[in-house]
């Protein structure tokens, strides 16, 4: 583990709590201004590393995120309509690498899911590579590993 100046450790987990509450309230497009142009959204299926020669339940480029929150945002996608609500926590933040202008942070994630008058709760363990930016952060990458992603898994009308 690297030691972190408590500054940076604040400023990471502020930007993360931002990004949580960004996905919430369901501001898709904030959320794709938080990018880097060669960023990668992935969410794996299974324990692989090589995630652009596996199975993913996405491996998102910015084109492709795009296209994901306009499905999102038009209710065209049967998982979008109506959309769930969600609240999510991210704890558990440890940043484990700063190399240069990227710092590299892992989390733990749980979201709460509210739709059809039932609730769902999703767990997974966060990894996110920040570029610093501005005085701020912008997502390089991130992955998001759910710890039941090789199981049985329903449609989702939100973004982890």
């Amino acid at each position: 583990m690297t030691m972190v100046d408590a500054n940076v450790l604040t400023d990471v987990t502020e930007f993360l709590w931002k990004e949580a509450d960004i996905l919430d309230r369901k501001d898709y497009d904030t959320w794709l201004d938080l990018w880097t142009d060669d960023g990668l959204y992935i969410m794996p299926i299974g324990d692989g590393e090589d995630y652009a020669d596996q199975l993913n339940l996405c491996y998102d480029n910015a084109k492709m995120r795009k296209d994901r929150v306009g499905r999102f945002k038009a209710g065209f996608s049967i998982s979008s309509a109506p959309p769930a609500r969600t609240v999510r926590t991210i704890s558990r933040i440890v940043v484990e690498e700063m190399s240069g202008d990227l710092i590299k942070v892992r989390a733990a994630e749980h979201l709460v899911e509210d739709k059809f008058g039932r609730q769902r709760v999703w767990a997974g363990d966060a990894y996110y590579t920040l570029k610093r930016s501005g005085g701020g952060f912008l997502l390089h990458q991130k992955i998001v590993k759910l710890l039941n992603s090789d199981g049985m898994l329903n449609s989702f009308s939100y973004l982890f």
